[in-house]
C-alpha cells in the first residue's frame, strides 16, 4: 500500500510539473515542483533523512547569528507555547534552511519529529529536500503553507508546514520562522490560521532585530496598511535605518540612507510631543498628507536620563506587574520579596496556561542570579527516555547515539543561575530519586562520568497537579515534594483573578497594539471563562489582531470555542483513566497498541497506568 501511495504521488508530481494535470500551472507549488525536477534534478520518490549537522557544526553555523538568536528566543518561545497544544514544532532557520533553534511540542508528537530528524541541525533547503515549507519560503522569500502531499518528496507528506521569511534591520533576508505539524486532524484552514499567527510573531521578531541594531537611535513606528514600518534617525533627524516595509512605503534605498537624508523629506511630526518613551504622535508626509498615528521611541542610551535619581529601578517590578491588582498574587510577591536572595526553592501551582514560566522568569530576574542562566525544562513535553540525558548530562560515548563530545546537561548549564522544571508532577519516579540526590548533595553525576560535578542552582518547579495528594498516593516522592515546596505560590486562573478586566486590556495592548476592541468584542472577552487561561487569551488576541479590519477587533475576529463548563481535577483524572481503560479493552490489554492509539509513548502509558491504578488485563 505504501509503495502504491508513493507511485501515485510521483505520478502526480510529474504530471503537474509537465503541465498535464488539471491544476493552476502558475501556482507556487507547481512552480516549485518544476524547479525541483528541472533545476535541482531531484527524485520525488527518494527516501531518507535530511542532511543534519553535528552539535559542533551547528554552533559554528549559528555563531554569526548569536545576537539575533538571543533577541528572538523569547518571541519564539511564546509562539511555541501558543501552538504547542496543536502539535506544532517551531523552528528558527538561517538563510540556508538549516534549523538553528527548535521547540518541540508534546510528547507523542515529539517522537515523530525526532524520528524524522525535524529538529536543530537539520537542513531543509529546497535544493536538497524538494518543495517544503522552509526551503520553498526561503527560495521565494514569501510566506507559504505546504500542506501534506504538496511536498515534493513523498515521505514528507505526513507533515504540514507554515513558514514566514525573516528580514533583518536593512530588509535583507536573515532566515525563516517555521512551524510544522504531523497531525492529520488539522484542516488546511487551521494551518492558515496558524500561519497568520506565525506571520504576526515574525513581524515582532523583525521589530526586535531592528530595535536591537539601532538601540542608540530614535525609532519612529510608521503605520502601513494595517501594519507598521520602522524608521531609525539620529539626534539631527537624519535617517540612519529603515526596515523593509518602511523602505517600500517611503521609497527609501541604501544609497539614500547612507547619504544621511533628512527625516523631514519623508515624514513630519511635532518633535516636542516626543520627549518621553514610546510617545504617540500624529504623522504626516512631507507634502502634508496624513499618515496616521505613530510611535516615537527615544534611544535606549537616553532612557535612563528620564528616570529620577532618587527612584532606582525595583528589581521586583516585573513580579509586581504580573501580580497586578489581584490580592492573592500581591501577597505572594510580598512574601517573595521577604525571602530575597535566600536559596529557597519555589513551587508554582496553577492550571495550564496561567503563565508559570513567565512568573518563574520574573523570580529569576528579581534575584542576584539574574546575570546568570535561566534554564527551563518541560518534564511533560520531553520523552521519558530523553529527560535523564537532558537533565543530568552525559560523557562522550556514554550510550549509543550520544554526541561525540558529550553533553553538560541542563542542571550544569544552570550553575550559578536558576533551573525551572515545568510540570514536575510528570517526572518519572526514577528521575525524582536522582533529582533529590542533586538537591541534597549539590552535585551532579552525568551518565558515564567518573566523578561528580558540583553545582549551585536555585530551583523553581511548577505543576498543575496536586503534588501533596500525588505523594500520598505514591505517584510522587514525598521527600522530594517537601524539598521542592520551600515556598508554594498559587497562580490563579484568569477567570479567578480580581483584576481580570485589567489583565485582558493589558494583553490586548501587547498582542494587538494597532487595534482597539469593539464593544461587542469586549463583552465576549469579559464573559468568556478562558479555560486555557493567559495562553489562550494571548492566542485569541494575537489572531484577532491579524484579522481585524480597519484596526477594530469585532466579535467575529475572536476565535472563542463553545465552553460547556469546567470539571474538577478529579473528574479529569477519572476521564483520563476511562480513556486508557477503553483503549486497553479495544486492544485486548496490549499496551503497545493502546499507546499508539492514544499517541503516547509506552513508558508514559505505563506510568499513567500505575498512577491511575488501571488494570491492564483484557476484559
Amino acid at each position: 500500500m505504501a509503495s502504491l501511495s508513493a507511485s501515485n504521488h510521483v505520478a502526480r508530481v510529474l504530471s503537474v510539473a509537465n503541465h498535464v494535470a488539471d491544476v493552476d500551472a502558475s501556482s507556487r507549488i507547481a512552480n516549485s515542483w518544476r524547479r525541483c525536477l528541472v533545476s535541482h534534478k531531484l527524485d520525488p520518490a527518494r527516501r531518507g533523512p535530511p542532511q543534519t549537522l553535528t552539535e559542533a557544526e551547528v554552533r559554528h553555523v549559528a555563531e554569526p547569528m548569536e545576537e539575533t538568536i538571543r533577541l528572538l528566543t523569547p518571541e519564539l518561545d511564546d509562539l511555541a507555547r501558543v501552538l504547542r497544544d496543536a502539535g506544532y514544532c517551531v523552528n528558527l532557520a538561517d538563510v540556508n534552511a538549516t534549523m538553528l533553534l527548535s521547540r518541540l511540542p508534546g510528547e507523542a508528537d515529539t517522537e515523530i519529529f525526532l524520528r524524522w530528524k525535524v529538529y536543530t541541525g537539520s537542513n531543509f533547503s529546497e535544493a536538497f529536500e524538494g518543495t517544503n515549507g522552509l526551503g520553498t519560503c526561503l527560495a521565494e522569500q514569501k510566506p507559504i503553507l505546504v500542506h501534506r502531499d504538496e511536498h515534493f518528496r513523498e515521505q514528507w507528506g505526513i507533515f504540514s508546514c507554515a513558514v514566514t521569511p525573516l528580514f533583518d534591520e536593512a530588509g535583507r533576508i536573515a532566515g525563516a520562522v517555521n512551524i510544522t505539524s504531523c497531525r492529520d486532524d488539522l484542516s488546511r484552514a487551521a494551518h492558515q490560521l496558524a500561519l497568520a499567527v506565525t506571520m504576526e510573531a515574525t513581524r515582532r521578531m523583525e521589530g526586535a532585530i531592528f530595535r536591537g541594531h539601532f538601540r542608540n537611535a530614535w525609532i519612529a513606528t510608521v503605520p502601513d496598511n494595517g501594519g507598521s514600518g520602522l524608521l531609525a534617525y539620529d539626534d539631527d533627524h537624519r535617517i540612519v535605518g529603515a526596515c523593509r516595509s518602511a523602505r517600500a512605503l517611503l521609497g527609501l534605498t541604501d544609497g539614500l540612507i547612507a547619504s544621511g537624508i533628512d527625516l523631514s523629506r519623508y515624514i513630519r511630526f511635532d518633535h516636542r510631543a516626543a520627549r518621553g518613551a514610546d510617545e504617540i504622535v500624529e504623522l504626516r508626509r512631507a507634502d502634508g498628507r496624513p499618515l496616521g498615528q505613530g510611535q516615537i521611541a527615544p534611544p535606549q542610551r537616553a532612557r535612563p536620563l528620564t528616570q529620577r535619581r532618587d527612584a532606582p529601578v525595583d528589581r521586583f517590578d516585573a513580579l509586581h506587574r504580573l501580580a497586578g491588582r489581584d490580592p492573592g498574587l500581591i501577597r505572594s510577591v510580598k512574601r517573595l520579596r521577604s525571602i530575597g536572595d535566600h536559596n529557597l526553592p519555589v513551587l508554582l501551582h496553577g492550571e495550564t496556561g496561567v503563565g508559570k514560566d513567565v512568573f518563574a522568569r520574573a523570580i529569576h530576574a528579581a534575584s542576584s542570579r539574574a546575570r546568570n542562566h535561566y534554564v527551563a525544562l518541560n518534564c511533560a513535553a520531553m520523552p521519558e527516555s530523553l529527560i535523564d540525558a537532558e537533565l543530568f548530562g552525559y560523557e562522550a560515548g556514554a550510550f549509543t547515539g550520544a554526541r561525540r563530545d558529550g553533553s553538560k546537561g541542563l542542571i550544569v548549564q544552570a550553575d550559578g543561575g536558576t533551573l525551572f522544571l515545568d510540570e514536575i508532577g510528570d517526572m518519572p519516579i526514577a528521575l525524582q530519586t536522582r533529582l533529590l540526590r542533586v538537591l541534597e548533595n549539590r552535585e551532579v553525576w552525568p551518565l558515564g562520568a567518573l566523578k561528580p560535578v558540583p553545582v549551585d542552582i536555585r530551583l523553581i518547579s511548577a505543576t498543575h497537579r496536586d503534588l501533596g495528594r500525588l505523594a500520598e498516593e505514591g505517584g510522587f516522592r514525598a521527600d522530594l515534594y517537601f524539598r521542592l515546596r520551600g515556598m508554594e505560590v498559587h497562580l490563579p486562573a484568569l477567570r479567578e483573578r480580581a483584576d481580570r478586566d485589567d489583565v485582558i486590556r493589558q494583553i490586548a495592548r501587547e498582542e494587538a497594539p494597532n487595534c482597539r476592541l469593539s464593544d461587542s468584542a469586549w463583552s465576549q472577552l469579559a464573559a468568556y471563562p478562558f479555560p486555557g487561561n493567559m495562553r489562550q487569551l494571548r492566542h485569541v488576541l494575537r489572531l484577532a489582531g491579524c484579522t481585524a479590519e480597519n484596526g477594530i477587533i469585532a466579535d467575529a475576529d475572536l476565535d472563542l470555542p463553545p465552553f460547556r463548563g469546567r470539571r474538577a481535577e478529579p473528574d479529569l483524572a477519572a476521564a483520563e483513566r476511562a480513556t486508557i481503560v477503553d483503549a486497553l479493552r479495544k486492544h485486548g490489554g496490549r499496551v503497545a497498541e493502546a499507546a499508539r492509539t492514544l499517541k503516547l509513548s509506552r513508558a508514559t502509558l505505563y506510568r499513567k497506568i500505575k498512577v491511575l491504578k488501571v488494570d491492564t488485563g483484557p476484559s
